[in-house]
């Protein structure tokens, strides 16, 4: 069994991607600081597949302790790397916190890793890389425009570094995946997305919204230039993110890249507004929704969603859930807790 570290991987997608690589075949370690993630989530992964993974409680803005980490585990074969912190609106009002959560900790692995013989990394990236893209679909080849907000420009310096990495060393081999709105829970509702405090994302808000966790949703804007007036997003089941992720991997391990630096986008190739996810929750809860217009919020892309072609066609993913699949999960999720 090969091994691989997941950072981060008591996360939202950091889990469901823990499970995909356990399902298929791999040795799992897990790095995580619990600071966005829970301990029990140890105990869904187990749920599910009937084993737990290695764990270990790190900071990895902690450098001494990192490279304590990767010497203990040299034998590692790949690293999936999503240990950042991830919120557009909060990188607004906290910009120091991400770029120290998310580019030091990308360095000091990255640091690490250099000086095996060979290395496999696979980065948790963004659309967020293109900003407000002119054109849509949002292909690979879309030009990587000015940031919206700091998240954003974390990922694109992340990719900028890794880049310069596999320039500088051709045994250095990685992919940046590239996904958009990664929403649902587990088919099992062992695990989800488990948010700690308010919600920074729409569909937790969403559904605890529907449970009575929080009184109201705030739609930011209903004024934008689509069809409803709200924001457009691809909305991707969490579990076709994993199980990318372990397809790339395997792309790496196999010697199947063309270059020792891809990217890929992961969407399903269709934009649905913030009301039109509303409408799905509503469809499959059989519940309505209470919630209202507010003011735009600074940072938000108008539009995005993907040209999955590459993704289909080179890396052999595609998307199988759809959106009421996903919130329909979701949902499920929310009632267990």
């Amino acid at each position: 069994m090969l091994k691989i570290l997941v950072t981060g991987g008591l996360g939202y997608i950091g889990s469901h991607t823990v499970v995909a690589l356990q399902e298929a075949g791999f040795k799992v370690v897990v790095v995580d600081n619990l600071s966005n993630s829970s301990i029990k989530v140890l105990d869904g992964i187990l749920a599910i597949t009937s084993q737990v993974p290695e764990f270990e409680n790190l900071d990895l803005r902690d450098k001494l302790k990192t490279q304590q980490f990767l010497k203990k585990h040299y034998d590692i074969f790949g690293v999936i790397h999503f240990a950042a912190s991830k919120a557009v609106g909060e990188s607004v009002g906290n910009p120091l916190l991400y770029y120290e959560n998310n580019v030091n900790t990308l360095i000091y692995l990255l640091q690490e890793l250099n000086k095996k013989k060979n290395a496999n990394f696979i980065f948790s990236s963004s659309c967020t890389v293109y900003g407000q893209a002119d054109v849509m679909p949002i292909t690979e080849e879309s030009p990587i425009k000015l940031a919206e907000s700091p998240y954003g420009n974390t990922k694109q310096i992340g990719e900028a570094i890794i880049k310069d990495t596999c320039k500088s060393n051709l045994n250095f081999n990685a992919i940046a995946l590239r996904y958009f709105n990664p929403i649902g829970a587990h088919t099992s509702s062992k695990i989800g997305e488990l948010p700690i405090g308010v919600p920074q994302n729409l569909v937790p808000y969403i559904t605890q919204t529907g449970s009575g966790v929080r009184e109201q949703l705030s739609v930011f804007g209903d004024t934008y230039s689509t069809l409803d007036g709200t924001c457009i997003r691809d909305y991707i089941h969490v579990v076709d993110v994993a199980n990318a992720h372990v397809i790339a991997l395997q792309r790496l391990l196999n010697n199947e890249h063309q270059y020792n630096f891809e990217a890929f986008n992961l969407g399903t190739g269709t934009g649905s507004s913030v009301l039109e996810v509303i409408q799905s929750f509503e469809r499959v809860s059989n519940k309505k929704l209470n919630y209202k217009i507010v003011d735009k919020r600074k940072g938000d892309v108008v539009t995005a969603y993907a040209d999955t072609n590459k993704a289909n066609s080179v890396l052999g993913w595609k998307a199988k859930y759809s959106l009421d699949d996903a919130m329909d999960s979701a949902w499920k999720w929310q009632q267990t807790l």
